[in-house]
């Protein structure tokens, strides 16, 4: 039997889940980050899972379409709608740029470019005086979205933010499973042969760049106009090294795995520290408090043992193990 049978069941457990998790004691500031973090990963395993492009430059585009989004506006005085897609757009703009110059090369050269290239984003992001420095972007208003529904109240900023993840992922797993999808996993396998059957690999691989970089512009948007404001965190490189985490530990190559390793590592980062001080009060070390200062250190070790021990991921090893046991009984009942 198929898992892929039962994933329109997970999928809408999942978002059951979701939609409730406002009234069963989630906090909604909290999960809507978690969107968007998922948001981003997804983004970028359509590049890394689907197309076989590792980029080390995709904080770029979450940062900069944070801080065009939040300056259209604050400064500008945008509505949320056109602050998003100002964003979005921004997203685009940058991968089209970025992949332009990156799929000329092959490996770690292309790697390497698409890091030089967002630390010049960075650098900019420093120095312009619209992105407030080190200081960052900070009182961005939600505002109303389309001038009727306040995005003041946090519960209805969640269910906005909801859709647009939503209406995100779908768009993900339409363009996955379309015929460009294909064309892109045929790259991914064997780029020899795909240009031997008449395709236009460089063509395949900047559009894949661009809707990645615009989707990761719209997480990127919405997540300032959750929050309010826009960091050089965002935009640094350890945001690109942490959304390759994401991927590796949730699983690449499948449409669940950015959602498991963004909850993953964005718990770790939260979390950790609340674990810490509850093992020093239980336990009286004092060392368990320093936890949460080590929080790299600890999720650096997770790297390592889902590289050594689950090399598909987290949802890449569970979606094996089930096949494995599907096939297993199977085989047993065949004559």
């Amino acid at each position: 039997m198929n898992t892929q049978k039962f994933a329109p069941i997970g999928y809408s457990l999942l978002l059951l889940g979701l939609i409730a998790a406002p009234f069963i004691g989630a906090y909604p500031v909290f999960v809507m980050k978690l969107l968007c973090f998922a948001l981003f990963a997804a983004a970028f395993n359509l590049l890394l899972g689907y197309t076989g492009l590792l980029s080390f430059g995709h904080a770029a585009f979450l940062g900069g379409s944070a801080y065009i989004a939040g300056h259209a506006m604050k400064v500008w005085g945008l509505t949320p709608e056109l602050g998003l897609l100002a964003g979005t757009l921004c997203g685009a703009f940058l991968g089209w740029v970025m992949g332009a110059l990156t799929i000329r090369r092959q490996g770690i050269y292309a790697t390497m470019i698409t890091l030089a290239l967002a630390q010049m984003v960075y650098f900019a992001a420093l120095q312009m005086k619209f992105t407030g420095g080190e200081d960052g972007l900070q009182g961005v208003p939600r505002g109303k979205l389309f001038g009727l529904v306040d995005l003041r109240d946090d519960l209805t900023m969640y269910y906005v933010t909801l859709v647009i993840t939503v209406a995100g992922f779908l768009l993900i797993m339409r363009t996955i499973h379309s015929p460009f999808g294909q064309v892109l996993r045929g790259i991914k396998e064997n780029e020899p042969r795909a240009i031997s059957l008449g395709y236009d690999t460089d063509r395949f691989k900047l559009l894949a760049f661009v809707i990645s970089a615009a989707l990761s512009g719209l997480a990127g948007s919405l997540k300032t106009l959750v929050m309010g404001f826009a960091s050089l965190s965002d935009v640094h490189w350890t945001m690109s090294g942490n959304v390759v985490l994401m991927a590796l530990v949730g699983g690449m190559s499948t449409l669940s795995g950015p959602l498991v390793g963004a909850t993953v590592i964005e718990l770790l980062e939260n979390k950790i520290g609340d674990f810490g001080a509850w093992l020093a009060d239980v336990t009286s070390i004092e060392w368990f408090g320093t936890i949460g200062d080590s929080v790299t250190i600890v999720t650096g070790l997770i790297f390592i043992v889902c590289v050594l021990l689950f090399r598909r991921g987290i949802m890449g090893e569970l979606v094996a193990w089930v096949e494995r046991r599907r096939s297993g009984s199977g085989g047993a009942s065949a004559p």
